[in-house]
């Protein structure tokens, strides 16, 4: 999929990773529609880059549908906005967790499906679904959010196999623990010694990539969390106890606390 010129949708571009993304399109030479809650932070990123903003939250069932008639054509949909989801599934409240399966599950599904038709009759496009290593293995206190993020990686790849001969591509990039910006950087947790980072800009790049070359899957992570997540998929139960004996209890307690203000 060439970026320049091609018309971009990207939700969830107000925060720190979605500004690095909007970047990184903007620089590729794609025309942006962003989208986001604080339309404070949207409005000046767009101005900056060229772009339109349109403040929308996709909890809002309504809002989310008329968010691509808003959008006009899009060549390339980026669905990148997420809540944490983290802690306890006894800690939420039935309408935290719809919330939850809104933002995180239902409104890329409807969105992908929207555009994908659209995109269809032009014979070309290309979905991004900005997803997490937690989409690949399971661990503690996060049982809501593994939900949303293992749910997105099959919806992924079975929609790319159906959309691939209409000219769609799709692509799913897993970032692990980002720096400097995003769920995990908010929440302030300190990782072990040896456990790894990487930064915004790294998730944009992977993105492009994932665009431009039409790749399925692209983890954002140093070797060893991708190893992790690949044991994850393999061996759940040893990948539960490696996990435990690494502290990840203790990170997953800190990521929930951290994150408790923005489910």
């Amino acid at each position: 999929m060439e970026l320049r010129g091609a018309n971009i949708l990207l939700t969830g571009a107000t925060g720190g990773i979605g500004r690095a993304l909007a970047e990184a399109l903007a620089a590729r030479g794609g025309h942006l529609v962003l989208t986001g809650r604080r339309a404070d932070v949207l409005r000046p990123l767009a101005e900056r880059l060229g772009g339109r903003a349109i403040a929308a939250d996709l909890a809002d069932r309504d809002r989310t549908e008329a968010l691509l008639d808003e959008a006009g054509d899009i060549d390339v949909l980026v669905a990148n906005a997420a809540l944490p989801a983290s802690g306890l599934l006894s800690d939420y409240s039935v309408e935290d967790i719809d919330r939850a399966l809104d933002v995180n599950l239902r409104a890329p599904i409807v969105m992908a499906k929207i555009a994908a038709e659209r995109m269809a009759e032009r014979g070309r496009g290309h979905l991004v679904f900005i997803s997490s290593l937690a989409g690949k293995t399971a661990s503690g206190q996060a049982s809501l959010y593994n939900a949303t993020k293992f749910g997105m990686r099959g919806f992924a790849l079975a929609l790319r196999e159906d959309l691939g001969p209409h000219g769609i591509g799709v692509s799913t990039v897993f970032p692990g623990f980002i720096r400097d910006a995003g769920m995990f950087a908010d929440a302030g947790v300190i990782l072990p010694r040896g456990v790894g980072t990487r930064s915004p800009a790294d998730v944009a790049r992977a993105t492009v990539r994932a665009i431009e070359r039409n790749i399925a899957e692209i983890d954002v992570a140093p070797l060893g969390l991708r190893l992790g997540a690949r044991l994850g998929g393999v061996a759940p139960a040893l990948s539960a106890a490696v996990q435990r004996r690494a502290g990840g209890a203790e990170i997953s307690a800190g990521l929930a606390e951290g994150q408790r203000e923005k489910r």
